[in-house]
């Protein structure tokens, strides 16, 4: 049996599961950093996702807890939008990913693991990508830690420092 040791994951698995909406708490809470809350817009924010499918995975959420597209109102379709865009912008500045995925999963029969609080999904990719973890041990590899990523990204999103060159 082969073994990949991740203890940091113990935290977590130890921890009191919190009832009620994660993305609710994170918007709620005054530590952005702490929730991984990356920016704040009027109706939308942008969350980091702390179960990445791969480095770099962003979620834009309403603050409005809504399960569906057809719940937002015009204000939060636009905003939301103009997050994705300047969510974009900031990971091609900080991570020069070659495509993105993104995607709305509506219902858990479409893949929603959060099915009550409506988000966006943005997944930046990269040629070769995906390795032979997942195939051969059902196991994906995220290259960076979280807390790193979100000091990256948190200033570009709120425009506090000049972005790096594109790459």
């Amino acid at each position: 049996m082969k073994r990949l040791w991740a203890p940091w994951r113990m935290q977590y698995i130890l921890a009191d599961k919190e009832e009620g909406c994660f993305v609710c708490r994170a918007f709620e809470a005054k530590d952005d950093r702490e929730h991984l809350v990356l920016a704040r817009g009027g109706t939308c924010g942008v969350l980091m996702n702390r179960f990445p499918y791969s480095n770099g995975h962003l979620m834009i959420c309403p603050y409005r807890h809504v399960a569906d597209l057809t719940d937002l109102d015009s204000e939060e379709r636009i905003e939301s939008m103009e997050l994705l865009s300047r969510s974009l912008d900031a990971l091609r500045a900080v991570m020069y990913p070659q495509g993105f995925n993104i995607g709305i999963n509506l219902g858990a029969v479409a893949g929603a693991s959060l099915v009550e609080h409506l988000h966006t999904h943005i997944v930046p990719r990269w040629e070769g990508d995906t390795n032979f973890m997942p195939v051969t041990s059902d196991v994906k590899m995220i290259p960076q830690a979280l807390e790193e990523l979100w000091e990256l990204l948190h200033p570009v999103l709120n425009e506090e420092a000049d972005p790096p060159d594109g790459g």
